[in-house]
C-alpha cells in the first residue's frame, strides 16, 4: 500500500503487517468507532464548528475522556482544527479540516456498505452461531 508522507508529499510504501507501518498506525488511529462518529458529527455541524460539550451530546456512550483523547489526535492529524475563545471558562470549538472532510468522504462510503450488507451479516452470525451451539450441544 501507498502512502504519503504529509511533509514531503511524496510517497511512503508500507507493510501493513509490521506494527511500524505509518499506513497501519494511521489506519489504527482513524478507524475507532469514536473516530468515525466524531468525524461524522463534525461533518453535520451547521455552521462547520461544535464546542466539545455539544460534540459529546451528540455522541451516545462517549466518556469525556475519550473524546478529549480522539480530538486530540484528530487536531495532532491535521484532520479537525480546534479553536480556544479566551473567556472564562475557555470556550472550545472544533471543525473538520479539508482533510478531514476527505475522511468523512471515506467514512460514508463505509457506513453505507454496513447498511447494505448488515442482513447479510446478521444472517452469517446467525448460522454460525447455530452451527456452535449444536456442535457445543453435540
Amino acid at each position: 500500500m501507498t502512502t504519503r508522507s504529509a511533509h514531503a508529499k511524496t510517497p511512503v510504501r508500507g507493510d501493513l503487517f509490521d506494527s511500524q507501518c505509518p499506513t497501519r498506525q494511521l489506519l489504527d488511529r482513524i478507524g475507532t468507532k469514536w473516530t468515525s462518529m466524531a468525524v461524522k458529527v463534525l461533518a453535520q455541524a451547521a455552521p462547520g464548528e461544535l464546542r466539545f460539550a455539544e460534540l459529546r451530546r451528540r455522541i451516545p456512550g462517549v466518556s469525556q475522556k475519550m473524546l478529549s483523547v480522539t480530538l486530540h489526535s484528530l487536531v495532532r492529524d491535521g484532520l479537525v482544527v480546534r479553536r480556544v475563545e479566551p473567556t472564562v471558562p475557555p470556550r472550545v470549538h472544533y471543525r473538520l479540516t479539508e482533510l478531514g472532510s476527505s475522511l468523512e468522504l471515506a467514512l460514508a462510503g463505509l457506513r453505507t456498505w454496513a447498511e447494505d450488507h448488515m442482513a447479510e451479516i446478521d444472517h452469517a452470525n446467525t448460522i454460525h452461531d447455530e452451527r456452535d451451539a449444536s456442535s457445543a450441544t453435540g
